[in-house]
């Protein structure tokens, strides 16, 4: 009985190595990730001002200013406090409002149902949200309808040509716990380079910010989750006795979007 054993160990231990021999190894490491720097932090107008200051400054250039042609250089801002009275408190926001009416190369879509730019803090979705939410630039905010996810894809702007930018920030009101909001990053390919967690705000001071900036332009798509859930009319903040935290968004900042390479 040991000989048969022993030889069909022998047989079995020698097409192991044939297989390993001549199959791809699977101990290969893959290939590094792009460079990049993380910008976050946490705390009051003032504080997120300063690193979004920062944030700008690390991806070089000036602001292109809206409906401006596709630039070399640079970054577009989104702070929702130019959309219109008509577009304004309703869950219907075009999603392609700042790549057709205004134009920054910016698409939007969700899980969800739409997408929502609010004067109210909400409370015109949920009175009991009337005080939970602050504007970082007042006054409106901005949130997915039916998902606290939103995707952001990048197009050359006023064009339906894909882009890449270099870089992408967003400032949240509100998030209470560490690790419920969060910024992922792909490239053209769709693979994931980047993932970052928000921090939790600082007791009062309702803000926090986070960012990245990679060696070029290499993100053509974001998708930023803003807490637990969405908001609707029995929504409830972990901070106010709920079991969900509760997330809004605020500004947008990215770099130009630069053609595909």
């Amino acid at each position: 009985m040991k000989p048969t054993t022993f030889s069909l160990f022998v047989t079995l231990a020698a097409l192991a190595a044939c297989n390993n021999l001549y199959s791809p190894s699977t101990n290969v490491p893959p290939p590094p990730g792009p460079n990049f720097t993380v910008i976050r932090a946490q705390g009051d107008s003032l504080a997120i001002a300063d690193t979004l200051n920062k944030f700008r400054a690390a991806l070089g250039g000036s602001l292109n200013a809206p409906n401006s042609p596709p630039a070399d250089s640079g970054r577009r801002e989104i702070n929702w406090d130019g959309v219109p009275a008509a577009l304004t408190n309703v869950d219907n926001f075009p999603a392609d409002f700042f790549n057709v009416n205004s134009k920054r190369g910016a698409i939007f879509s969700t899980s969800g149902t739409g997408f929502r730019v609010d004067s109210s803090g909400f409370s015109d979705i949920n009175a009991g949200l009337a005080d939970q939410f602050k504007a970082f630039s007042p006054k409106k905010l901005f949130m997915s309808v039916g998902s606290p996810v939103l995707t952001v894809d990048f197009r050359l702007v006023g064009t339906t040509t894909n882009g890449l930018v270099k870089g992408f920030g967003v400032v949240f009101s509100d998030v209470d716990r560490a690790n419920s909001t969060r910024v992922d990053y792909f490239d053209a390919n769709g693979v994931e380079i980047a993932s970052i967690a928000s921090p939790a705000h600082l007791g009062a001071q309702g803000f926090t910010f986070v960012g990245a900036v990679f060696d070029s332009a290499i993100v053509a798509r974001v998708v930023i989750t803003s807490g637990d859930a969405s908001l609707d009319a029995s929504s409830q903040d972990v901070s106010a006795g709920g079991t969900k935290d509760l997330v809004v968004m605020d500004d947008f900042v990215y770099g130009e979007p630069r053609p595909l390479r």
